[in-house]
């Protein structure tokens, strides 16, 4: 019997997080941490639903830490077969967990310190150490490659063009011509984007699992670089710096690709740009290192020689010290900074600096998960809590979706009607309630699909 339990991810974006069971084997499709609303947080203190010990492997979509990051807990309680993903999300995994650990570890220290919490003492969810435990689990793979599951499953991972090596992942089992295919969408990428490949196109679809974060949503059809353009310029105007929230793998990336074109092309001032990330600043080395998963137009300016993410005036802040520098900085610059929800990290540090000053901007670039500073930002919030203290929110926001890794509802039902046969089931998940309701009436309507969105924890059985 196969069965396909959802352990997260439902009615929620982020905790992905997927129990696949083939004839009494478990495979864990990603393993993320639960972010925004503190009844999601809790979640990630509470005992997994399976005994870890008892999952046979783990298979990653990509490597962001709503996918991943709860791979050192889990480790350390139990889990100790191998994690398998792209040769690149494998990469990106080993600089995405010690920084999430050392996030929680620096948030627990300042709440011991400033004693904001209400655990004494507040401790992290889990430690650098920790992080490291996982590594020698993980094994990278070939876009393409066959990997088996069992002697007649099959896996495949395919380009999803969500971030570098994310990946759908391609499940079938082998009986000629009653073979059936599963296929987990993890994120689905933004077509025609700076960078990355568009998201591969994939037929025969027996269960669909399938992400919804933009299942009520479209991206504008203008180009976001023309809004870039105005927002830089304006933010210049008025004196000011402008500070964006960004991943660190993925969205930084296409921010200074985006950035230095437009500075060639003159459409914006040569600007300091400070790029105030340990992690962002080795993502970029990997980004250097898998030059071959870029689009073709990106290959071709790195084989020119250009230095594709190297706007002119471009300061890497590794140490903390150079991140303290930054706050003389009054005007005529650019912080681009982690998290790109403002969940932790040291945007929290630039906001609480810039964010009362009205000369100043803030844009985001990015999803703002339900519960996270930067959705009360966007809601017209007045004053947001950072590091314990109210801080008065005066500066311009201002957004632009069109940078977003995630595919818009049109764009995922262009892909979904290229299949060449309708699912049996196609699964909703990664997506808050209004999103992911709204995915599944437009699949319904226009593809006329058999949908279903799981109920947290619930087992669906699988004629595969």
């Amino acid at each position: 019997m196969t069965t396909l339990q959802f352990l997260g991810a439902v009615g929620t974006v982020t905790g992905s997080r997927h129990l696949l069971t083939l004839e009494g084997k478990k495979y864990l499709i990603d393993c993320g941490l639960f972010q925004g609303v503190k009844a999601n947080r809790l979640k990630n203190r509470a005992p997994f639903p399976v005994d870890p010990a008892e999952i046979d492997k783990i298979l990653l979509t990509h490597a962001h830490i709503d996918h991943t990051g709860y791979l050192p807990r889990l480790v350390k309680q139990g889990y100790g077969n191998t994690i398998h993903g792209t040769h690149a999300t494998m990469d990106l995994v080993r600089i995405l967990l010690p920084d999430s650990a050392h996030l929680q570890e620096e948030d627990a220290r300042w709440a011991n310190k400033k004693q904001f919490s209400k655990h004494t003492p507040a401790l992290p969810l889990y430690t650098g150490r920790d992080a490291e435990k996982v590594f020698p689990l993980l094994r990278g793979h070939y876009y393409g490659e066959e990997i088996f599951l069992e002697d007649d499953v099959r896996l495949k991972f395919k380009n999803a063009g969500h971030i570098l090596g994310s990946a759908f992942l391609d499940i079938k089992r082998l009986d000629g011509p009653h073979s059936k295919k599963i296929l987990f969408s993890g994120d689905f990428g933004h077509p025609q984007r700076p960078i990355l490949r568009d998201p591969t196109q994939v037929y025969n679809v027996d269960y669909l699992i399938l992400e919804a974060t933009y299942g009520n949503r479209l991206h504008p059809d203008s180009d976001p670089d023309s809004y870039l353009t105005r927002i830089i310029n304006e933010s210049m105007q008025r004196g000011g710096v402008l500070i964006i929230p960004a991943f660190s793998v993925g969205r930084t990336q296409t921010l200074l690709y985006t950035i230095r074109l437009l500075e060639k092309a003159r459409k914006i001032p040569e600007l300091d740009i400070f790029v105030d990330s340990p992690m962002a600043i080795r993502a970029l080395d990997i980004y250097n290192k898998h030059i071959s998963e870029l689009n073709l137009a990106a290959r071709k300016k790195y084989m020119r020689g250009e230095a594709i993410f190297q706007p002119k005036y471009l300061k890497i802040c590794a140490s903390v010290e150079e991140s303290k520098e930054i706050n003389k900085v009054k005007k005529n610059a650019i912080i681009i900074s982690a998290s790109g929800m403002i969940t932790g990290g040291r945007i929290l540090h630039h906001l609480a600096e810039r964010l009362p000053d009205k000369r100043n901007t803030v844009l985001f670039i990015g999803y703002q998960a339900e519960g996270t500073r930067g959705r009360a930002i966007l809601e017209g919030r007045k004053n947001i809590k950072i590091h314990g203290n109210k801080v008065p929110v005066k500066a311009h926001i201002e957004e632009i979706s069109g940078y977003s890794g995630h595919g818009d509802y049109l764009e995922m039902l262009a892909w979904l009607s290229a299949f060449n046969k309708a699912p049996e089931k196609t699964f909703l998940v990664h997506g808050e309630p209004d999103a992911v309701e709204a995915m599944a009436d437009h699949i319904r309507q226009t593809l006329g699909w058999e949908v279903v969105i799981p109920e947290e924890g619930r087992a669906y059985e699988l004629d595969f």
